[in-house]
């Protein structure tokens, strides 16, 4: 069996979705001792790990930052420990002060008899005391990963649930987009029947170059198949992202602001009051994947 603070923290790595936030707190109370270790996570632009107290062992604080470094890639990490101990006392003589006293007993006195216990109890220096409070790091290392592992849990649950959220809100822009671009195709052909009377006139006058310039005109200002097309292209980009296995929070916020501003370039473009609420309301909706964005690895 693998010892506790050996297992790495990959049977988390099923999910493909970080969140930034989570909390762990794990414990161990016996006679001797009590560590209690909670962790918690905030979103951030990179990793922040902060430890406290900050006067633990160097291998311990260097085997902590390794196996969050190793398990994190952005977001504030807060890790407090606490730890209780029982005091144990140790004695000890120092045998060196002894001989000294001894002979300065033999050549002070001309004592040559034995030394007892009665005799040097009171001697300062010559019996020494110490009190250790000391922990074994296994067990440190125990509850910090009992912590971890809760930590990794809740992180990649909350991140699951993001990714639920942001697909159904991407299939909602995708629904809205699909029903402008049919809508604004008949629309369209609407407008090229009102403006063939128009162009008719106009070729009754000869002036081709006046026809060409408001074919030309039609066609940029209301054809938004363009506009259209890049948005399902960001749509796509979204979903892969969201369904690889070491999914970024700043790339899915980058294509995001790209989505966005196809769809602004929409709502301006659209003349119609009802395909222009709808181009809005994928602005909202994009603005609210944004916001939930902040909080993905």
């Amino acid at each position: 069996m693998i010892p506790l603070e050996l297992i790495p923290f990959a049977k988390y790595n099923k999910y493909m979705t970080k969140s930034m936030t989570g909390f762990g707190l794990s414990s161990s109370v016996n006679k001797e001792s009590e560590v209690y270790i909670e962790i918690k996570g905030v979103n951030h632009k990179f990793l922040d790990l902060s430890i406290k107290p900050n006067d633990l062992s160097n291998d311990l604080e260097e085997y902590i930052r390794k196996s969050v470094s190793k398990n994190i890639i952005r977001g504030r990490v807060d890790l407090r420990i606490k730890l209780a101990s029982s005091s144990k006392v140790s004695y000890s003589i120092d045998s060196k002060l002894l001989k000294k006293f001894k002979k300065s007993l033999k050549e002070g006195l001309q004592f040559n008899g034995d030394i007892h216990f009665r005799d040097i109890k009171d001697v300062p220096g010559i019996f020494k005391s110490e009190v250790t409070k000391d922990i074994n790091n296994k067990i440190i290392k125990k509850v910090f990963n009992e912590a971890m592992n809760e930590f990794t849990s809740s992180r990649n649950k909350e991140g699951e649930k993001i990714k639920k959220v942001l697909l159904k809100k991407i299939m909602r822009i995708e629904s809205v987009a699909t029903k402008i671009k049919q809508s604004n195709n008949k629309n369209l052909k609407k407008r090229l029947e009102l403006y063939k009377d128009k162009a008719l006139g106009l070729l009754k006058n000869l002036d081709e170059s006046r026809l060409e310039q408001e074919v030309s005109i039609l066609a940029l200002k209301y054809d938004v198949s363009e506009e259209i097309d890049r948005i399902f292209f960001h749509s796509e980009s979204l979903k892969k992202e969201l369904n690889k296995k070491t999914c970024s929070g700043k790339k899915i916020d980058f294509v995001l602001q790209e989505l966005f501003r196809e769809a602004n370039t929409l709502s301006v473009k659209l003349d119609d009051p009802n395909l222009k609420n709808n181009a809005l309301d994928m602005k909202l909706f994009i603005e609210e994947m944004r916001e939930q964005t902040q909080n993905v690895e």
